[in-house]
């Protein structure tokens, strides 16, 4: 059995008895060099650090024994415990929590904690803790965490976005700082200790759904507003999904397929370098993290495997749908647009083939005609929907 005792800033002082009992009667206990510090000295079993990497460790503890690990607040938060509930099952890992920081930054922010995300940046890149509008704590990495992101914000517009950054928390050395992004950005303080989270609200809000047109940096190849809407309708993202975005021009089908549901993910296509640029940018600016590739289908081979393919661009280039139907997995839905002869020909005969649903949208713009208003026609797209 894994036993897995949480503890706080505050060390022993701030557990609860049937914390300290467990640690007490400890044979070996695991841990972090400045977790294992926190200990005092009624704490007699011998203190072992984890080596870097630290998962094949974790592996190969040894469940048929009694041994304790010693982690940070709650080891369920983002932490150790639900790694070790993964590597061992539930049966074997038996968890003790502390508080959370998570919890201990609401109670100083004065925030719900239901009203607030979580995202951790332990592991993930900085730019995921971009947002366009909310509030969340977010875990760091270390001491430079706070200025990364305050830049990231500041270069995505979020300059005003307000920043507390808050040091051991629940310890004698607890510590809170204030400021916007941009000026954390200019001139950071540098004496932030490593074990500090950061509690953010975006400014300006901005959140929007779909995004505008001008959201996302583009040459003019992107799916606009309202076909990107009926066209995000039509691939029913689903929490923890993966979108294959074919002929991605500027990403925006990708990224706002990222942005419907926790977990969900993207891998773009895009055989134009300026745009693939573009992508990386619109990604970052909205929090996203999404696998930039090359042409398709030859960049097909190692990128994880989907759970809907959207085809924006490149439908009449020889076998692109047919390895796009190859890869399909079953129960993963199709989806494709057409806004030519050519390829809305080849979209109808897939869909005698196939099936599914065949739909053609025809958006009008209202636009000033002399002292009056009359309505131009946008381009007709034809939309293919196929589930396998």
């Amino acid at each position: 059995m894994i036993i897995v005792v949480g503890v706080g800033a505050d060390g022993m002082a701030g557990l609860m008895q049937s914390s300290i009992d467990e640690l007490r009667r400890a044979t070996v206990i695991y841990g972090s060099p400045r977790q294992l510090a926190l200990l005092d000295d009624t704490v007699m079993a011998p203190r072992r650090e984890w080596p870097s990497p630290m998962l094949p460790a974790l592996e190969s503890l040894p469940v048929d024994d009694e041994i304790h690990v010693i982690a940070s607040g709650d080891p369920l938060l983002h932490g150790i415990g639900g790694t070790l509930i993964r590597l061992h099952g539930a049966d074997n890992v038996r968890v003790l929590p502390h508080v959370s920081s998570v919890t201990l930054a609401c109670a100083r922010m004065g925030w719900n904690v239901h009203d607030t995300e979580v995202i951790s940046l332990v592991t993930a890149q900085p730019h995921t803790a971009v947002r366009r509008g909310g509030q969340a704590i977010v875990l760091s990495q270390g001491r430079s965490t706070p200025k990364t992101l305050a830049a990231l914000l500041n270069t995505h517009g979020r300059g005003e976005s307000e920043i507390s950054v808050l040091e051991q928390l629940g310890g004698p050395a607890e510590k809170r700082r204030d400021g916007t992004a941009g000026e954390w950005a200019r001139q950071a303080p540098e004496d932030i200790d490593d074990l500090n989270v950061i509690a953010v609200r975006y400014l300006p809000d901005e959140r929007l759904s779909p995004l505008p047109d001008d959201a996302f940096a583009h040459d003019g190849m992107i799916t606009k507003h309202g076909i990107r809407a009926l066209t995000l309708a039509a691939l029913q993202p689903r929490p923890g999904e993966r979108l294959w975005d074919v002929g991605a021009g500027s990403g925006s089908i990708a990224i706002e397929w990222c942005l419907q549901w926790p977990g969900c993910a993207a891998v773009a296509f895009e055989h134009d370098e300026q745009r693939r640029h573009n992508i990386g940018i619109n990604a970052a600016a909205s929090g996203v993290a999404i696998d930039i590739r090359d042409k398709a289908p030859d960049a097909f081979d190692g990128a994880a495997a989907p759970s809907a393919i959207f085809i924006g661009g490149g439908l009449t280039q020889p076998g692109l749908l047919d390895a796009c139907l190859d890869r399909l997995p079953a129960g993963g839905r199709l989806v494709a647009n057409a806004v030519t002869i050519e390829s809305e020909s080849l979209l109808a005969q897939s869909y005698s083939r196939l099936g599914g649903q065949l739909r053609r949208f025809q958006h009008y713009q209202g636009e000033p005609l002399g002292g009056f208003t009359g309505w131009r026609p946008r381009h007709p797209v034809t939309q293919w929907a196929v589930t396998r």
